[in-house]
């Protein structure tokens, strides 16, 4: 029976673990697609601000090439509304928080299950033989007076 719970403890661990691991890959590709966003609107803020003579230029690898202003506006714009869905679709560090707190629930109630099996195991390996005639058999005294009259 131990061994069952600790396999089970086991692969519970595993998937807490994946988990967590799930939670650090969001929670970093989350912080990348905001700092993106607010990148963009930095960028949209300051495109705001010019005018039809205005030159606006677009870095392609290690040149820079000129661009209309409405273009690259709507480029920006583009470029939001990607990021914005993005987050949105990504789960929320709150959603895994969740999934890491009710798949930890679990794992207490078996690791709560296999330290008793082992306080009981060990108890039982503490006791002293009954038949080897030692003292402190455990409360079995009487029984073994029964037994020998």
């Amino acid at each position: 029976m131990a061994e069952l719970i600790q396999k089970k403890l086991q692969g519970e661990v595993e998937k807490y673990q994946q988990l967590q691991k799930d939670l650090s890959k969001s929670m970093s590709g989350r912080q990348k697609l905001e700092a993106q966003l607010t990148e963009n609107n930095i960028v949209k803020e300051e495109l705001a601000l010019l005018d039809g003579s205005n030159v606006v230029f677009k870095l392609l690898g290690p040149v820079l090439v000129k661009q209309e202003l409405g273009e690259a506006r709507a480029t920006v714009g583009k470029r939001l509304d990607y990021i914005t869905a993005e987050i949105d679709t990504n789960p929320s560090s709150e959603t895994l928080n969740d999934s890491l707190s009710n798949r930890g629930r679990p794992l207490l109630s078996y690791n709560r299950s296999f330290n008793g099996l082992r306080q009981q195991r060990q108890g039982l390996l503490e006791r002293p033989d009954p038949m080897a005639g030692g003292k402190g058999t455990g409360g079995n005294e009487a029984a073994l007076g029964s037994t020998v009259l």
